[in-house]
């Protein structure tokens, strides 16, 4: 998971317990490893590690919450390139609200089903994604969800695709 300041404190904390409790090994990762990040409600989350320094041949997945922070984050080439990585290999890219932002600086979305904040609706869709309005789109290896009340649907989905079954529910 990638972790920068003003990230929504939901779209981290909800998915990571989660996976955490299923018994995933979770990584957050941000600009340097051990430093401390607000989100936008003002909840704490410490990196893991620093972004620099981890690769996707490590990692069964990318989780991308939203927030402010996928706005900074997109403007470094190392995020973009293990996005990249993540979507060829291909791994889970999952994306919440704003956490898409990343995936369309990538230009991994192209003819890819998503949603997403209906604030980058327009984003998504000038990247050649394909827009759905539904609380979890799951096209492939990519799953997208829109809000933070979306989540319980987005973590079912991740976690279903992790376990290597059949993804049910809304989509």
């Amino acid at each position: 998971m990638f972790v920068d300041d003003v990230y929504e404190d939901l779209e981290l904390w909800y998915p990571k317990l989660r996976l955490a409790e299923a018994g995933a090994e979770v990584v957050v990762a941000g600009p340097k490893a051990g430093a401390t990040y607000a989100g936008k409600h003002g909840y704490p989350c410490r990196a893991d590690a620093a972004i620099s320094e981890v690769g996707s041949t490590d990692f069964d997945g990318l989780v991308i919450p939203g927030g402010f922070a996928p706005d900074r984050l997109r403007r470094d080439r190392r995020v973009l390139e293990l996005v990249r990585e993540f979507a060829e290999a291909p791994k889970l890219v999952a994306a919440i609200c704003h956490g898409g932002w990343i995936p369309i600086s990538d230009g991994v979305y192209r003819a890819v089903r998503v949603t997403g904040s209906p604030g980058i609706k327009d984003d998504l869709v000038n990247a050649g994604a394909v827009w759905q309005d539904a609380p979890v789109v799951v096209d492939r290896h990519f799953i997208s969800s829109r809000k933070p009340d979306d989540l319980p649907d987005f973590c079912r989905a991740i976690l279903q695709f992790m376990a290597g079954g059949p993804i049910e529910g809304p989509r």
